[in-house]
């Protein structure tokens, strides 16, 4: 599509869709950035834009009524998402019926961009993997890029990529809503988990959301499905690509599999030992699924086995993940702030291999929280609340007949009670099972806040 000196709006000023302007700005569209929160200040997303003093770039901020969203609305003659804008506002469906195009910021870096996209989703274990796979890709491409919900817009590098390029993107299921012809050569879905329901609604309407990923593929492409989730093995017996299936639990005649600690990758009759998951350096089930995605995903792409092999080993895993901070007076202290959602917090207990004191507690992202109580299996020795959801948690804990419990206003009251009841030989751990808005920006922003107080301990 061609965009010069055509009218698109960029709906949402975040880190996307600055992205999105500074991409359209350069292939010299009219750019107008839209949103609804009056409270911003233009001046200041305009110097976040590359490109953001030209003139084609109009900021439009506050509700749209009137003859004021009409005059807009018909000018207009593309409409670009950012993933963080329900697509089912009011002022969206407008748009449709007007018959606007509604592109992803996704689909835009997809249609402008070059080379080939690995694409990966799943309700959790998104960042390790695409890490991992970024990392194998930089072993053996020339021109590889990891962009997506990992916090690299698609859009800021689009135009930087090259016809033998490889993009290895993280894919949200707010992305992953607003595709219409973006067709990665490998797609993975890890799991999926009720997660974002609020947005979503329904946990069909979140389930199609992530299989969208393999939408576009055809015989040609290969998805990447976990055998051990009931959602991605049925969604295998559908999809048009191939198929390679990864399992923790079982040995496969053709995939990538566990056997007695070793990753075996079982491919075109062949079957060969990869490494054995004492030489990994991530801890868990989970992140040997991860490890098995990955080399999955870069060996359905043709990268060789040894080259797959030496990354497996040298990677040493992801920021705010089960990450390792101090061992402080005998006590060793984890951030996982990554844990947004109580499946991936669950994998955070799981983990722990000493009595542990958890911080839990967040923004209330209308999850159930029995099955991560379930979970602390005698190893959670006393829970940290705070936040939106802590009375919620509580409740449900004392229900599961969880009783040590104690409540926190802010964040370092949380963290000093942790150290307080934390013993020699113990572990704290941030595994919050929900997300970190209304207290912090994001995850990384509370990991952050965590590890600073762990060293100043």
């Amino acid at each position: 599509m061609v965009v010069k000196d055509k009218n698109v709006l960029v709906f949402g000023s975040g880190i996307s869709g600055e992205a999105a302007c500074a991409l359209l700005l350069k292939e010299e569209a009219k750019v107008i950035l839209y949103d609804g929160n009056d409270k911003l200040n233009s001046e200041e997303i305009r110097a976040k834009i590359e490109g953001g003093d030209s003139e084609s770039l109009e900021i439009v901020l506050g509700t749209l009524e009137g003859d004021r969203k009409e005059e807009l609305l018909d000018k207009l003659s593309l409409v670009v998402m950012s993933p963080g804008v329900p697509t089912d506002l009011p002022i969206v469906n407008e748009m449709r019926e007007k018959g606007l195009p509604i592109w992803g910021e996704i689909e835009l870096a997809y249609v402008f961009g070059k080379g080939d996209v690995l694409a990966i989703t799943g309700t959790n274990g998104k960042t390790t993997t695409t890490s991992l796979l970024g990392e194998i890709m930089k072993n053996y491409a020339q021109s590889s890029f990891v962009v997506g919900n990992i916090g690299n817009p698609y859009t800021s590098i689009a135009l930087q990529t090259r016809e033998d390029s490889v993009i290895v993107a993280e894919m949200s299921s707010f992305q992953l809503e607003t595709i219409q012809t973006f067709r990665p050569r490998v797609s993975a879905i890890l799991n999926i988990t009720p997660d974002h329901l609020n947005r979503h609604h329904t946990m069909e309407a979140y389930i199609e959301a992530k299989e969208n990923i393999a939408k576009n593929q055809t015989e040609k492409d290969t998805c990447v499905l976990n055998y051990e989730d009931d959602v991605t093995r049925v969604f295998g017996e559908n999809v048009k690509s191939k198929v390679l299936y990864f399992s923790s639990q079982r040995i496969l005649e053709e995939g990538i599999y566990l056997e007695n600690g070793q990753i075996v990758l079982a491919m075109n009759g062949e079957k060969t030992p990869v490494c054995h998951v004492d030489e990994l350096n991530i801890l868990g089930t989970h992140n040997h699924e991860n490890a098995m995605a990955a080399a999955g995903m870069a060996a359905a792409y043709g990268v060789p086995v040894d080259v797959i092999r030496r990354t497996l080993k040298e990677f040493q895993g992801v920021e705010h993940r089960i990450e390792y901070v101090a061992e402080k007076n005998g006590v060793v202290y984890y951030n996982d702030s990554k844990g947004t959602n109580p499946d991936a917090a669950i994998k955070g207990i799981q983990a722990m291999n000493r009595p542990t004191v958890l911080i839990g507690g967040g923004y209330d992202k209308d999850s159930a929280y029995d099955e991560w109580i379930d979970s602390f299996d005698g190893k959670v020795k006393k829970l940290v609340l705070l936040g939106a959801t802590r009375d919620k948690i509580a409740e449900t804990a004392r229900a599961h007949g969880f009783e040590d419990i104690e409540m926190a206003d802010t964040f370092e009251e949380a963290f000093a009670k942790c150290v307080e009841n934390a013993k020699p030989g113990d572990a704290v751990l941030l595994s919050p099972a929900c997300a970190s808005w209304g207290m912090f920006k994001n995850y990384e922003e509370r990991g952050d806040k965590f590890k600073e107080l762990v060293n100043n301990l």
